[in-house]
C-alpha cells in the first residue's frame, strides 16, 4: 500500500518532466514509471486497498439525491470550455452479478493517473447496488463509464447541448490504461453520442420532467417481487367485479 501511495506522489512529477510530450506519451510514460515502483502479484491486495482509498478521496459518489447539483458547470466562464466528467457505473451482486470485480479494480488504479493528467475530468462512481433508483433513472448497463462533457453557458445565457457518450467496459479485459485512454487518446468517441429520449440531461424526457418519475416507475418494478403484483391484480379484479 505504501509503495503504491509513493507511485501515485511522484506522477506530478512525472507530468511536469514531460510537458513537451504528446499526452499519450506522457500517460504511457506515467503508467511505465508507475509500474516500476508497484510490488509484483504477490503484493495485490495491498495495492488494490491503496487504489481502492485513492479513488475514495477524490472521486464523487453520485446518487439519486445529488447527480443533478453535481454534473453543473462549476464555472461561468464560457472561454473555459466543456467542463469533462467520467463517470464509472459499476455493481455488485445484485446488479452485476458479482462479476464488475476486475473493471473496479481497474478503476481504482486508474484514478492517481487520471487526477495527474493536464485538464484532469472530473471523476464520478455509481454503484447500482446501492443506488439502485438512479440506475433506473439513467437506464444504465454495467459495467460502463459515461463521459459527459457539460457545456458552459454562453454569455445570453443559452446553453448548449450535453454530450454524452457511453463507453461499454469489458468484465474481464479492461485495464487501467484502458480508462485512461478514454481522457488522453479521447477512445470515448469511438462510441457515438447518446442523443435519445432517455439521456438524463437532454433527452425529451428530462425536458418534461418525467425522467425521475418513469426512474421511480422502474425501480418499483425491479425491487418488488412479481408475485406480489399478481396478488394486487387478483385483489384488484376481484373488487371491480
Amino acid at each position: 500500500m505504501h509503495l503504491f501511495s509513493i507511485a501515485c506522489l511522484f506522477l506530478p512529477v512525472f507530468a511536469t518532466a514531460q510537458d513537451q510530450k504528446p499526452l499519450k506519451d506522457k500517460a504511457q510514460g506515467w503508467f511505465d514509471k508507475a509500474k516500476s515502483y508497484i510490488p509484483t502479484a504477490a503484493a495485490t491486495a495491498p495495492v488494490d486497498a491503496g487504489a481502492a482509498k485513492v479513488a475514495d478521496k477524490v472521486v464523487t459518489k453520485l446518487d439519486a439525491g445529488n447527480w443533478r447539483s453535481t454534473l453543473t458547470p462549476s464555472t461561468s466562464n464560457p472561454s473555459n470550455g466543456p467542463e469533462e466528467w467520467m463517470i464509472m457505473v459499476t455493481g455488485g451482486n445484485k446488479s452485476c452479478y458479482g462479476q464488475c470485480t476486475q473493471v473496479e479494480r481497474a478503476w481504482n488504479q486508474s484514478v492517481p493517473f487520471l487526477t495527474a493528467t493536464p485538464k484532469s475530468p472530473n471523476l464520478g462512481y455509481v454503484n447500482c447496488d446501492a443506488e439502485a433508483l438512479l440506475c433506473s433513472i439513467w437506464v444504465t448497463a454495467v459495467p460502463s463509464l459515461w463521459h459527459f462533457q457539460l457545456p458552459v453557458p454562453a454569455p445570453d445565457q443559452s446553453k448548449p447541448a450535453t454530450t454524452l457518450h457511453i463507453v461499454p467496459l469489458s468484465l474481464n479485459t479492461t485495464t487501467a490504461q484502458d480508462i485512461v485512454k478514454i481522457h488522453t487518446e479521447k477512445t470515448y468517441t469511438k462510441e457515438p453520442p447518446y442523443e435519445g429520449a432517455f439521456h438524463p440531461i437532454d433527452g425529451q424526457l428530462a425536458k418534461l420532467g418525467l425522467l425521475t418519475p418513469l426512474g421511480y416507475v422502474m425501480w418499483v418494478f425491479g425491487v418488488v417481487p412479481s408475485w406480489m403484483f399478481m396478488i394486487a391484480v387478483s385483489f384488484v379484479s376481484r373488487n371491480i367485479m
